[in-house]
């Protein structure tokens, strides 16, 4: 049977895992949650959370709940486990077992998440189609992105989550720890304030002819602003009408002249590559060592910030930024 099935047989399923599961408990309910696809209503407290892309299911988990399912790491799993050491470290604090890991390498595995018999389907930071989101609420209550795809900041993340778990007060706790967190890691890091940051896609040590980044939609950029670094006017420009990435040809490297920290993702061929290329080199942030390579890793992946992995590499990683913009001096 095909992964992506829709239409009649998909309804029966779900009329038949409805049926049997888990009783739920009324509390203040019906609540509605509003998102790009409309709103969504939820009748009774949900008592079996599944997630779908990335990072959702640390909502539930930061808040004690181990969800029925959720997406299995595909970058930055060092161990190959499918699991990210921060969520291996918070289920271990709860107690529980890794739960069914969902194989989304070639899309949303709708089969696996119905047979976990959800009653709610959290996706408030995911790339979700219409189409995904129609069939997803043949099988539950959906929550969604609140605008674009892959531009929910963690805050809204974490409402929106919280909000679809029956748990709003809780997610706004958790969004208040956390800040407080940011904010004792800012003021130790005073050297960030007010410096220009740039996060470079990821490039080609075979091809600098164009140059990508993330623009201010972008939950990476976001981090920048959290730590006290602010965007160079081409990356707020770039942001305007919703995009979260831009590109620029290396011809206008000199744009970039003003900018005192980069940011990318590449090992030492790519970094040897930037410290010789005839354009790259220019860059003032190349030239005086203001770069910060990440590599597909844990704290690679943890520059694009996430409930768990925030006080996981919130310290390692300002410290990293801290030295880069230290050897500009």
């Amino acid at each position: 049977m095909p992964r992506r099935f829709k239409g009649a047989l998909l309804a029966i399923l779900c009329a038949v895992l409805v049926g049997v599961s888990a009783p739920l408990v009324a509390q203040d309910y019906p609540i509605s949650v509003d998102h790009a696809f409309g709103t969504t209503v939820i009748a009774a407290k949900p008592e079996r959370i599944a997630t779908v892309n990335w990072s959702n299911h640390e909502v539930p988990l930061a808040l004690g709940v181990v969800p029925v399912g959720f997406a299995r790491a595909n970058f930055g799993d060092d161990d190959g486990n499918g699991v990210l050491p921060w969520v291996e470290a918070r289920l271990a604090e709860l107690g529980a077992e890794v739960p069914v890991l969902f194989d989304e390498g070639d899309g949303i595995d709708f089969e696996a998440l119905a047979a976990t018999r959800p009653d709610v389907i959290l996706a408030a930071y995911s790339g979700l189609s219409a189409a995904d989101y129609e069939t997803l609420s043949l099988i539950a209550p959906v929550i969604a992105y609140p605008g674009t795809p892959w531009s929910t900041g963690w805050r809204d993340t974490i409402f929106l989550n919280a909000a679809g778990m029956g748990m709003a007060e809780e997610g706004r706790a958790l969004v208040a720890e956390l800040e407080g967190r940011i904010a004792q890691t800012r003021a130790a890091h005073p050297e960030l304030q007010g410096r220009t940051a740039m996060f470079v896609t990821h490039l080609s040590a075979m091809d600098l002819s164009r140059i990508g980044f993330y623009t201010d939609n972008d939950t990476r950029v976001q981090f920048f602003h959290d730590l006290g670094l602010v965007s160079p006017p081409m990356v707020v420009e770039a942001a305007q009408g919703g995009a979260f990435s831009g590109e620029i040809s290396a011809e206008r490297i000199d744009d970039l002249a003003e900018v005192d920290l980069l940011v990318t993702y590449g090992g030492n061929d790519l970094l040897a590559k930037l410290s010789t290329d005839i354009l790259a080199a220019r860059l003032p942030a190349v030239s005086r060592g203001a770069l910060v390579m990440l590599g597909n890793d844990p704290i690679g992946t943890a520059a694009n910030p996430t409930p768990l992995s925030l006080p996981w590499v919130l310290e390692e990683y300002a410290a990293r930024l801290s030295a880069a913009v230290k050897r500009a001096e």
